[in-house]
């Protein structure tokens, strides 16, 4: 868990993703589509994936990817990123963080 939160605290928005599931993908995309440059960890090409895949599912994740963090905070998995977006709070919380300046 102690990776997952320093990998975390570093950059303003983070995701948890496997280089295989589409889900993953369809989040990744609509960041950048935003403009916004995410810090990616790709989970099945790190060699601690693993690890950090269960410290994902200790904190509440699951499915575990993806796994969106802004500003150091959970914000969860595809349904909730989608849910915050559909209701308009998805953008205020990439401006705070600092992930997004438009």
């Amino acid at each position: 868990m102690e990776t997952v939160t320093k990998l975390t605290a570093e950059k303003p928005l983070v995701i948890f993703s496997k280089s295989t599931c589409c889900m993953c993908h369809t989040i990744k995309s609509l960041f950048c589509d935003f403009g916004v440059n995410p810090t990616v960890h790709e989970l099945d090409e790190m060699p601690r994936g693993p690890e950090i895949e269960q410290a994902l599912s200790r904190l509440g994740c699951s499915p575990t990817v993806p796994a969106v963090f802004i500003g150091g905070e959970l914000v969860g998995g595809s349904n909730e990123v989608m849910s915050h977006h559909l209701n308009r709070s998805l953008i205020p919380m990439l401006r705070r963080a600092g992930a997004m300046w438009v």
